[in-house]
């Protein structure tokens, strides 16, 4: 009788051991997320707090670990060599760390991880950027492109973007509402490099530059803190970012201006390689007092060798404008008619009505990611008959099917604003050339440098200024970024020197705060 109630009490013991344990197993995880939790918010409280409670040690690996809510790439990382790729496929450049952003407080986490480390920092919105300064050897990318969001306000006519937004993303949002704002010529450039440099595109004669319908923007600053700019907070700032490129500070959204566009009357005309100089003699007068609804950048090119261009063009070098008409569509015919019989007939005609967003991406498919590409640029205001010889000489000879030179008006509105209203100095330009050597192949890279770099050095004469579009820039020196702002480069150090005055943000074309820009003018 008791061996029997020993063993019943020993089954209910067993029972009540198993019991507590199975409590003890429930709740481990709970408590264990529970501290976890607390670790992290001690981890956030540190990030985020004053400078001077965080002056003891730097933010360490593991603390971003455990801040991201996006992702840490590194080397060994199974994802670390597509991570490193840019738009520019002559670009090759290795970074310790690859963090992606999914909002705002990963970036200003990132930022003060880079800063307290002494990293080297770079900016990645879309990647498009010519030189490749959206990535940077043994520092840190803060990597944009998964802050992609639109939000069209069809009653203030704005759209609010994320500042890793393509402008592709823009424009599909904005052409829902019929509405537009400029945005360049491929759709797969990024909003936040291309307006930071200024912004000019197929609207640009329309609704000016790209920054010149910038209302808004939210920027994390070099000490991690976060901002707006706007022309009521931060003027100084806004001022700077609307051409100062990312010198000062990393913007997480733009605000734009909307536009009533919805259908242009667009596309490309093409004419033989022999009526070139005819044609820019007759488009260097035209363009200066064309209507601001017509715009047109003209072009030496070679003909694609492929659909949808006819097969008797295929890889002929040919000269062209493509031009975006954005009055009424009735008019379209008219307003082309006698351009269309000046010299000739066209021997490619595809100027017709189109939905903006299709001609915002006519070229996306030909100019994929990973491509070569080498770049030179100037600012041209005049557009001599010397200057032309020289355009046959070289444009006339392009190298490869990808290769290409460029005029793209930026007078009508985008000439209104005075030199000083932005960063954005020359206004009294006419136009902003681009000259790129483009191939897939890395064996042509040396060809395509030589003929971009002997026709930039032929045209570089008769440049306006002596500085460029700083979007279409390489690494050229402080010289040419200093002629390429002109007489607001001192305004822009003393901004770059209130805001970043260590220099954190100097993978761009540099402008360098006070104390730098003392020792590297003496």
């Amino acid at each position: 009788m008791q061996l029997k109630k020993i063993q019943v009490a020993s089954k209910v013991g067993c029972q009540i051991r198993s019991r507590q344990s199975e409590i003890r197993n429930q709740s481990c995880p709970i408590i264990m997320g529970l501290m976890r939790l607390v670790l992290h918010l001690n981890f956030v409280s540190q990030i985020f707090t004053k400078k001077n409670t965080r002056t003891m040690e730097a933010m360490t690996l593991d603390q971003l670990k455990a801040t991201l809510r996006g992702e840490l790439i590194q080397p060994g990382d199974a994802k670390y060599a597509d991570a490193c790729k840019v738009y520019n496929g002559m670009i090759h450049r290795k970074p310790t760390y690859i963090a992606y952003c999914a909002d705002v407080s990963d970036v200003r986490a990132a930022v003060n991880f880079g800063r307290e480390n002494g990293l080297l920092i770079a900016i990645r919105g879309g990647g498009h950027n010519g030189g490749g300064l959206g990535i940077c050897d043994d520092g840190l990318v803060i990597d944009l492109s998964r802050i992609k969001y639109t939000y069209v306000d069809p009653v203030t006519k704005t759209v609010r973007a994320g500042g890793g937004c393509v402008w592709g993303d823009v424009d599909h949002s904005t052409h829902g509402f019929g509405m537009a704002t400029p945005s360049g010529i491929i759709g797969t450039t990024g909003v936040g490099g291309l307006t930071l440099g200024g912004g000019i595109g197929h609207l640009s004669r329309k609704c000016g530059l790209s920054i010149d319908n910038l209302l808004e923007a939210q920027v994390v600053l070099a000490d991690g803190s976060v901002v707006t700019a706007s022309e009521k907070e931060n003027s100084d700032l806004f001022w700077a970012i609307r051409g100062g490129g990312g010198n000062f500070g990393i913007v997480t959204s733009f605000l734009f201006r909307l536009h009533p566009i919805d259908t242009v009357y667009a596309g490309p005309m093409f004419w033989d390689l022999e009526k070139a100089p005819e044609i820019m003699k007759w488009y260097r007068d035209f363009i200066k007092t064309a209507p601001d609804d017509l715009n047109g950048f003209f072009a030496f090119l070679v003909v694609p060798a492929g659909p949808p261009f006819p097969e008797h063009l295929h890889m002929r070098n040919v000269c062209g404008i493509v031009w975006c008409y954005t009055g009424p569509l009735e008019n379209g015919e008219k307003t082309f008619a006698d351009i269309r019989t000046k010299f000739g007939t066209p021997i490619l005609d595809w100027v017709g009505p189109i939905p903006h967003p299709a001609l915002q991406s006519m070229f996306d498919a030909l100019y994929v990611p990973g491509l070569q590409w080498y770049w030179r640029a100037d600012f041209v205001k005049e557009l001599s008959d010397e200057a032309i010889a020289q355009h046959m000489k070289y444009g006339g000879n392009i190298p490869t099917m990808f290769s290409t030179m460029h005029l793209y008006p930026v007078n009508g509105k985008a000439g209104q604003p005075k030199p000083g209203d932005t960063a954005w100095h020359n206004r009294d330009a006419v136009w902003a050339q681009v000259i790129v050597g483009v191939d897939p192949d890395p064996a042509n890279a040396e060809k395509i440098t030589k003929w971009c770099k002997d026709y930039y050095n032929a045209l570089h004469p008769y440049g306006h200024g002596g500085g460029a579009y700083v979007n279409f820039m390489m690494d050229e020196g402080q010289d040419r970024i200093k002629a390429s702002y002109g007489e607001n480069y001192d305004r822009l150090v003393a901004i770059k020197a209130k805001y970043d005055p260590k220099n954190i943000f100097r993978v761009n074309q540099n402008i360098k705060p006070v104390a730098e820009g003392s020792k590297a003018s003496a």
